[in-house]
């Protein structure tokens, strides 16, 4: 497979090839000690979501300070957090099938591991895996709390799950998956304050079932980064799974503040470098950055700095810009930074972080779990 690097370490931004995955280290690093700094102060633990940057060296950054582990999706991105170093890791996520389970219970000799489970037979496979290789297993019930999406509902029936598992000899009881992930993207502050209020109120009702059942409730984890501060802030969740807040992206960006503003206590550090390409009109230009370069699922990417320049359309491998009257000139060669609406999938497009610092690059990091979907 080829697997070309865009750039040089000590090369200048505007000597990358494009289209690039860009990582602005300055703006990376601000939101990681903004969010560590954050947590701190509200009182409780943070284990981002892996799944966001698919990076063993983010990371690795995020833990040294403070992140408690991180969580994924896929037991392949499992396996190559733990390969990179990364020793507690989350599957926040149904795992089923016994070659899956196998991997996952392998994994389990070599990292602490977790996984979610909402069905009774899912816990005696991931058990009887687990007896096969002689590990341990932490598995938290995943309750369903507006999402609409996997879970159980917040009830006695979360409690069955949770006793089901507490009788199972390598597996343990470690507590509530509860993530409201419809609420992330709320545009009104207020309204996204609500919707995370009722979704506590759920999750405290299925906490104090398992408390009168003996039971009690080590974890409650969930939480993104429209609403991490909410549930910070609740006394319900005691460990929070933002992701996207490393990097940002042009949809969170629209989500408002309390103040009614567009919030950006996060800067934007990911960025997809591209090339104009064509100019055949004095209002239209063509990026060399399409569909295969940047995710539209959650909108078109944005322009990161030429005012009266808008991004309104994408093929496989164009990106077609408006260009208005009062734009700054444009010319063929010239690099542009684009934001892209959606971050995750972005990053999943690429082979490699290009990290720059005051426009020299600094870093190349693999994007190590592109394609961990499995």
């Amino acid at each position: 497979m080829m697997n070309i690097k865009p750039a040089e370490i000590g090369m200048a931004i505007q000597e990358v090839d494009t289209p690039a995955l860009l990582l602005d280290l300055d703006a990376f690093d601000y939101n990681v000690k903004l969010m560590s700094d954050i947590v701190r102060k509200l009182g409780v633990t943070h284990r981002p979501h892996a799944k966001t940057h698919k990076s063993p060296v983010i990371a690795r950054k995020q833990m040294a300070a403070g992140a408690v582990g991180q969580c994924c999706q896929k037991v392949g991105e499992a396996e190559i957090l733990v390969a990179g170093g990364v020793d507690d890791v989350l599957v926040s996520n149904q795992i089923v099938g016994r070659q899956k389970l196998d991997r996952l219970a392998g994994l389990a000799c070599q990292a602490n591991i977790g996984v979610c489970v909402d069905d009774h037979q899912n816990i005696q496979d991931i058990n009887e895996a687990a007896k096969r290789f002689g590990s341990q297993i932490e598995v938290l019930v995943e309750i369903d709390i507006g999402a609409g999406r996997c879970g159980v509902s917040p009830d006695a029936v979360a409690v069955n799950l949770a006793k089901q598992i507490s009788d199972q000899s390598n597996l343990t009881f470690a507590g509530l998956q509860a993530y409201q992930g419809r609420a992330q993207h709320i545009r009104g502050y207020n309204e996204r304050r609500v919707a995370i209020e009722k979704a506590g109120k759920l999750v405290q009702q299925t906490v104090t079932l398992l408390e009168q059942a003996g039971l009690g409730c080590p974890r409650v984890t969930g939480a993104g980064t429209g609403t991490f501060q909410f549930e910070a802030q609740s006394g319900v969740w005691n460990e929070l799974q933002a992701g996207s807040y490393c990097f940002m992206d042009a949809d969170y960006g629209l989500n408002l503040n309390e103040q009614g503003s567009y919030f950006d206590d996060f800067r934007n550090s990911l960025f997809i470098l591209s090339t104009i390409m064509s100019h055949p009109s004095s209002d239209r230009a063509v990026l060399d950055a399409g569909h295969k370069a940047t995710s539209i699922d959650s909108g078109l990417p944005v322009i990161a700095d030429l005012h009266g320049i808008n991004y309104v359309g994408a093929s496989d491998e164009h990106g077609t810009l408006v260009i208005g009257a009062d734009a700054p000139s444009i010319e063929i060669g010239q690099k542009v930074r684009l934001i892209p609406g959606h971050c995750d999938p972005t990053v999943n497009l690429h082979d490699w972080y290009i990290g720059v610092r005051n426009n020299i690059v600094e870093a190349i990091w693999p994007v190590a779990a592109r394609g961990a979907v499995f």
